[in-house]
């Protein structure tokens, strides 16, 4: 008897564990956490190009918030990845000024991945995708 209360007990606590860690899981904006980890500090908070190392860079950082406004009202998705991404240069967007996010995210998986399989090329594009989500939220209505 003694033990099945125990075992019982000891189900719920775990059930009560998973439930928790999987609505922080659920509200969980990557996107975001990627833009506040990774580009918050020369775009701004809210991506107007005023972030902490706006005086440290040699030109302003781009105004995020309006990529859809100066693009016709037409969010641009490709333009957008490959100048994060960065690995193959983007000839309108001039001289590069911002870290080659697609070489860094993929050495960061490779840390992360020690002894796991994974296809980095995903990892890579799973984060810059998650970005673009929320650059798209950003843009000014």
């Amino acid at each position: 008897m003694q033990q099945s209360k125990i075992a019982a007990a000891l189900t719920f606590g775990v059930l009560v564990a998973v439930v928790q860690i999987s609505s922080a899981a659920e509200n969980t904006d990557l996107g975001k956490q990627e833009y506040e980890t990774s580009c918050a500090a020369c775009h701004g908070p809210q991506g107007k190009g005023d972030g902490s190392y706006g005086e440290l860079l040699k030109a302003r950082a781009t105004d995020l918030s309006v990529l859809a406004k100066n693009n016709g009202g037409v969010f641009p998705v490709a333009r957008v990845y490959d100048v994060i991404d960065g690995r193959q240069a983007v000839k309108a967007h001039g001289d590069r000024d911002m870290p080659i996010w697609g070489t860094q995210f993929s050495v960061k998986a490779a840390e992360h991945y020690v002894d796991v399989p994974y296809d980095a090329e995903a990892v890579v594009r799973g984060r810059i995708l998650a970005l673009i989500d929320y650059l798209y939220r950003l843009q000014a209505k």
